[in-house]
């Protein structure tokens, strides 16, 4: 309904009509003409035509027809965002001269597979943490999920241990943040060295799941070296493979992020740094139009400050 475009003619700057804009937006949240326009009190043809004039003026479709919903294009979710926010922002105006407050904060939607390090997440995204005018919101899925979700634009990043490639229906755009190389670590040997590889058949071993780059890698490497290891647990989770290496007798297969806490306080020790094993970290955007102004300086940190959080 709201794809036929004409370019606008104005002389001088162009005025944005707020009327226009909170049309748009309880149209927006409906996601259907007929209700919103109940809603509002308005004829459906009014208020399609409120909509039409916001589109001419900002000179992008907001919406495409779906069946019997209106959906947002990439400029439609721009723009409600931008309306929302004026929205809140009026709703401030009136706390603060009622109340004496004042809030202002930009919203940043990232979401990180379920298999990533808690601490590289907060290694990455501690430049925004506790900063008064950013809200994160952190979402923790699998990738196919959480790539569904950067692309229809309620995910304005997406972080994991696996790259992406681009194709022709999606853009992606991954970005290896960091690469750190995968340890054997356990509980303290004191003094005893463990020699690798030769020890590895006689400790018990707690190893990521088999569809995780690291495994895959470590079980050619063992294959390749014809090593027989002894296999206690597969854990999909860093977070419970964190919590088993540190609360049982084996020796888990990790990257140090995961368990750099412990390794500080001695709980854990590394025994040995397993040779051409790495785990990758990347974060993963879309190729868009309008790109959310936080993400940028994300992604511009150097891999050194991404994993200074962690040393």
């Amino acid at each position: 309904m709201f794809c036929f475009m004409e370019q606008p003619r104005f002389s001088g700057a162009l005025r944005l009509n707020y009327h226009h804009l909170h049309y748009f937006r309880a149209v927006a949240h409906e996601g259907n003409l007929t209700r919103a326009a109940q809603h509002l009190n308005v004829a459906p043809s009014a208020l399609s035509t409120q909509i039409r004039q916001l589109e001419v003026q900002l000179g992008q479709p907001l919406f495409s027809r779906q069946g019997k919903t209106l959906a947002l294009t990439e400029a439609g979710r721009i723009a409600l965002t931008y309306a929302d926010t004026i929205s809140d922002a009026g709703n401030e105006l009136v706390a603060t001269l009622r109340e004496g407050r004042r809030q202002e904060r930009q919203v940043l939607r990232v979401g990180a597979v379920a298999t990533l390090s808690r601490n590289f997440q907060r290694g990455f995204l501690a430049p925004l943490i506790g900063k008064p005018d950013v809200e994160l919101v952190l979402h923790s899925g699998s990738l196919r999920e959480l790539l569904a979700n950067l692309e229809t634009h309620t995910l304005d990043l997406v972080l994991s241990n696996r790259r992406v490639q681009e194709d022709a229906g999606t853009a992606w755009r991954c970005r290896r943040i960091a690469r750190q190389q995968v340890s054997l670590v356990g509980p303290p040997r004191h003094g005893t060295p463990f020699r690798y590889p030769d020890d590895l058949a006689m400790v018990p071993l707690l190893l990521p799941s088999r569809d995780t780059d690291i495994r895959t890698a470590f079980d050619l490497i063992c294959e390749q070296q014809g090593l027989r290891v002894n296999v206690a647990a597969e854990v999909d989770d860093m977070a419970m493979l964190r919590l088993l290496a540190r609360d049982s007798n084996a020796v888990a297969l990790v990257p140090a992020v995961v368990v750099i806490d412990e390794l500080r306080s001695g709980i854990l020790e590394e025994y040995a740094a397993v040779p051409h094993l790495y785990e990758e970290f990347h974060a993963i955007s879309v190729r868009r139009q309008y790109q959310h102004p936080l993400v940028p300086p994300l992604l511009e940190q150097a891999a050194a400050a991404a994993l200074s959080a962690w040393r």
